[in-house]
């Protein structure tokens, strides 16, 4: 082997031990980029850094989504931000920049089924990943679930434990479906255990009126209600359902004749 494979060879195996696999593809492409653009042995090595860094960013975020089980499509882009009043609008945007992570607050998101909740809350969680910011999606009933699964084996501490390497928990639809007392105890013990320890973002349709209907207790409710909105967002989204105007608008409901009983049909 003559001088310049073996420190090729002992270039890559450096490479590989130092765990730099982008560098390690395209250092020998980026060297001859570098000698025809004349460019000095800085903003060669800064070439180098700047794809390894773009590839750990890319495959990061690909990671994040992965296991942040948010539903696809439900983005900033695909959200019809003018569909809400201006201070809707600009407390998303805000919400959308995710300055509230690190002060670990939490966003609270109120309306009628179709109004947006999911669609707001999910696009937020986007743009954490986006800022590399891990994110985990779920349902209020399957998290409830969840925790009994783990409180019966004897690990609930740990599986909260592990929801805190989460910078946001989103759970959607909290009083969507009623749950028995036992299940609202494992969920007061989440929301107690990551007070001021990371962020929460809940849709609900109930207001916090009705979260004894939730919590079975007044007060829990009274007790969950108070940690969540010590430091928190709330939004209010007082609008008609998006799916019923997006059928309106296919024809497939006549939404005046539907509020009084009626439905348009369309031929099979």
């Amino acid at each position: 082997m003559n001088a310049k494979n073996s420190i090729s060879q002992e270039l890559r195996d450096g490479l590989k031990e130092l765990r730099l696999p982008t560098i390690r593809h395209c250092y020998e492409e980026a060297a001859r980029g570098a000698e025809n653009e004349s460019l000095t042995y800085e903003e060669f090595l800064l070439t180098l850094v700047q794809r390894e860094r773009e590839n750990r960013r890319q495959n990061r975020e690909e990671r994040y989504l992965r296991i942040s089980r948010l539903p696809v499509g439900k983005t900033k882009d695909s959200l019809e931000i003018k569909r809400f009043p201006p201070k809707v609008r600009h407390r998303i945007k805000a919400l959308l920049s995710g300055y509230f992570i690190d002060k670990h607050e939490n966003v609270l998101i109120f309306g009628n089924p179709g109004s947006g909740k999911t669609h707001i809350a999910s696009a937020i969680g986007h743009e954490l990943i986006y800022k590399s910011r891990k994110v985990y999606y779920v349902s209020c009933s399957k998290l409830v679930q969840d925790l009994l699964i783990a409180k019966r084996d004897l690990r609930l501490s740990k599986y909260i434990k592990k929801l805190l390497g989460f910078s946001a928990v989103i759970i959607d639809d909290i009083g969507y479906v009623q749950q028995s007392r036992e299940e609202m105890e494992v969920l007061f013990t989440f929301l107690a255990e990551r007070y001021e320890r990371g962020s929460v973002i809940i849709t609900s349709n109930l207001p916090f009126s009705q979260w004894e209907k939730v919590f079975k207790d007044p007060m829990t409710a009274a007790a969950a209600i108070d940690r969540l909105v010590h430091h928190c967002t709330i939004l209010e989204l007082n609008l008609p359902s998006y799916r019923l105007e997006c059928a309106k608008k296919l024809g497939l409901i006549d939404l005046e004749s539907n509020n009084k009983g009626g439905e348009k049909t369309t031929d099979a």
